[in-house]
């Protein structure tokens, strides 16, 4: 499960914020430890859950009551658990936005319009030169390259500036109550009552996301108790404070967990020789770049890549738009969220901070993305053509992109595995 929002959330804001700050402390020269000190900033609540947790919803009421109880045979407090759940309601807009969320698709190229765009770009670079020292101290102790770091933080919360003002013990008990994904949203629940118990934050400080996401680079609960660490030596782990000193190095953190190469790029844009075998643009197909040179596979200037490591070749759009020599470290920045599109979003706006090139293939633009409906139709028309998805679940995934390969082989289309709106036409 990555850090962030488990959703891509393609309404980003444009906006950025940046501040000052003080160099990071000596506790953050010992990469990983966590110094998550008892330091409550709220004094103890004691009420009683009959009295005080109390909500217009009767069945809400006696789930709260069986959860506390399953929550302080987790080690939870009685004091943590009803100061968190002190005044919560039952919020039907997290539940609105939860079923909702599979309705609103972009293309990738509407995505990075917004995810990269020039005042994004701007946002990001003032943001790395306002916090160069402290994003220099970062880059030299977890070795994860700072622009990177940067472009999460401006994907994540337009660089501080929209970090979410939810309620995330009321988000995480209204989703956990509702069922859908009870069982994982109760894990985060009990996960940020451990966060609240451990003197992180309070209560009253603990905003986030709809879906529980947190402060500046949007961690959900687990994985703030996994990879949070103390940037500025205060004693806490505090992602949500104005100073983004915790949240950045934490997101550094996160990333060197998962291996993060420093200096190695997450892809490079490729150019296609005409002939090229689309069948082998496979995530499992790898090469050195040396090797995809000689078969004419070269960044956009002409010249072979250089050795990084080994790389695969992607094809977001298919055969019409850009290609990227991808290298391990997309895999890693996929930890964080695992869509294709999001990933790309942060190397191109990593890449755009530090300088680099826009995208200069051309993207079909007079295509469109495929919906829910329509990616389950794929898969149906697909299976009943003879080339089984396997699963009919409207994602598309590698067992759906093998299956459109085999259909496009047999039809002598070009196999680039892409679902495109004229492949289900051409099904239909």
């Amino acid at each position: 499960m990555r850090a962030s929002f488990v959703e891509i959330d393609l309404a980003i804001s444009g906006g950025g914020m940046s501040v000052m700050h003080a160099v990071l402390a000596a506790a953050l020269c010992v990469a990983g430890t966590v110094s998550a000190g008892p330091i409550p900033l709220d004094a103890p609540v004691h009420v009683s859950p009959i009295t005080r947790v109390q909500t217009a919803n009767q069945g809400f009421n006696a789930w709260i009551s069986g959860f506390r109880n399953r929550a302080t045979r987790q080690g939870i407090s009685t004091a943590t658990f009803d100061a968190a759940f002190d005044g919560i309601i039952y919020n039907t807009t997290v539940i609105e936005r939860d079923r909702n969320q599979s309705e609103f698709t972009k293309s990738l190229w509407d995505y990075l319009d917004t995810a990269v765009s020039d005042a994004r770009v701007r946002n990001g670079r003032r943001a790395l030169d306002n916090n160069r020292q402290l994003l220099n101290r970062i880059e030299e102790t977890f070795g994860v390259d700072k622009d990177v770091v940067v472009a999460i933080w401006g994907l994540e919360s337009a660089y501080g500036a929209v970090r979410g003002s939810t309620n995330v013990i009321e988000a995480m008990a209204t989703l956990a109550y509702d069922g859908r994904r009870g069982e994982f949203f109760e894990q985060q629940l009990i996960a940020a009552l451990q966060i609240l118990q451990a003197g992180d934050t309070a209560p009253r400080n603990m905003t986030g996301s709809w879906a529980g996401a947190m402060g500046h680079t949007q961690f959900i609960p687990t994985s703030f108790l996994d990879y949070a660490v103390d940037g500025n030596g205060d004693g806490r782990r505090d992602i949500w404070a104005d100073d983004p000193t915790d949240a950045l190095a934490s997101t550094a953190n996160y990333l060197r967990s998962f291996g993060w190469v420093q200096g190695q790029p997450w892809g490079v844009e490729v150019q296609i020789p005409q002939g090229f075998d689309y069948a082998t643009a496979r995530r499992e197909n790898q090469k050195l770049p040396s090797e995809w040179a000689t078969i004419g596979i070269v960044d956009m200037a002409g010249r072979a890549v250089p050795d990084h490591g080994s790389a695969s070749i992607l094809l977001p759009a298919g055969a019409l738009g850009a290609a990227f020599m991808i290298f391990p470290n997309f895999a890693v920045i996929e930890r964080y969220n695992t869509a294709d599109a999001y990933v790309i979003g942060v190397g191109l706006l990593s890449d755009r901070i530090s300088g680099g090139d826009a995208v200069q293939a051309a993207w079909p633009r007079d295509d469109r993305a495929l919906n829910g409906v329509e990616r389950i139709e794929l898969q149906e028309r697909l299976t009943a053509a003879g080339f089984d998805t396997t699963v009919i679940d409207g994602r598309i995934g590698p067992l759906t992109i093998n299956a459109i390969r085999n259909y496009q082989l047999a039809n002598n289309i070009t196999p680039d595995g892409y679902a495109s709106l004229r492949l289900l036409n051409r099904l239909r």
